[in-house]
């Protein structure tokens, strides 16, 4: 695969992640640690099918259980953090600021990548990264500093370690080259099953009344909490890991567009804004990329 395909490769996480505040609003009333265990349990099947299909099962055997921990360890690390901190901030009236925080992966991943090898960080690269944060504040209301009090720091602190987690985990992958991609089928089953426990202890089972939300709940394990980590994952491997870390502040954008249409959220100039700066955020980063092209590995 080249490594514009493994770009485009890529960005289909981004499209699909987009979709996740919307199946997710639908999935009511399933609670986050069951979405978990049914959404990452669909995820593994859906990777186990395609190494049967594909005659891939073999090179399973080969990746090392260290391999196994850390990509276990990323995808579940993320969401128990994530979700603890939006329910920390719940009482405080925090959970946008929360979320805002959470959302700094991509700004981390752009950064943290100039520690890679043959990887180079350009001025480009950083005002991009920097316009397309702004974007993304702009689809948060209330950001404004204080007013949810003292409280809410300990959701702010974990939101802040959910946003490394990921970008951490993102920016290793590009380490692990040569472990296939199927062996994130084992991350996600073995996500799911590290989510049961916890959701039995912490949470009462609740599932959809409606024919929609269950059709909300399978797309999310096929797509943004399934499909989206397969392609991430050749996307952080084989392509532009700078370029797919500014473009993933357009998952923002296209996830406030997916609510307007289907009527779950009202327009307004934020979106419009927040689209033009992770536009131009974008378009440098890309820029930056094609003139460090030639020295490229």
């Amino acid at each position: 695969m080249t490594r514009r395909g493994a770009n485009a490769t890529g960005f289909v996480a981004v499209l699909l992640w987009s979709l996740l505040a919307l199946l997710t609003t639908r999935a009511a009333p399933v609670p986050p640690l069951l979405l978990n265990v049914v959404c990452f349990g669909i995820g593994g099947v859906v990777g186990i099918i395609w190494m049967l299909l594909t005659d891939d099962t073999g090179a399973l055997r080969a990746v090392p259980l260290r391999v196994y921990a850390f990509g276990t360890a990323g995808l579940f690390g993320y969401h128990l953090l994530y979700f603890s901190a939006l329910r920390l901030a719940a009482p405080h009236g925090a959970e946008a600021q929360a979320g805002l925080i959470a959302y700094l992966w991509p700004l981390l991943i752009v950064l943290l990548s100039g520690l890679l090898p043959g990887e180079r960080l350009r001025a480009g690269h950083l005002l991009g990264a920097v316009l397309a944060l702004a974007g993304a504040t702009l689809l948060i209301p209330g950001t404004e500093v204080g007013g949810t009090g003292a409280g809410a720091l300990p959701s702010y602190a974990l939101a802040g370690l959910c946003a490394l987690v990921w970008a951490g985990y993102s920016v290793a992958s590009r380490r692990l080259g040569d472990v296939p991609t199927a062996s994130v089928a084992v991350f996600c089953l073995a996500t799911a099953a590290l989510s049961l426990p916890l959701h039995l202890a912490l949470e009462e089972a609740a599932w959809p009344d409606t024919n929609v939300g269950w059709a909300a709940l399978l797309a999310l394990g096929a797509g943004p909490v399934g499909a989206a980590f397969y392609v991430w994952d050749i996307g952080m491997k084989r392509g532009d890991i700078q370029l797919l870390g500014t473009a993933s502040y357009a998952a923002p954008v296209l996830s406030t567009a997916s609510l307007v249409i289907a009527g779950v959220a009202e327009p307004n100039w934020r979106l419009g804004g927040a689209a033009a700066l992770i536009a131009a955020g974008a378009f440098l980063a890309a820029r930056s990329s094609r003139s460090a092209a030639p020295s490229a590995p």
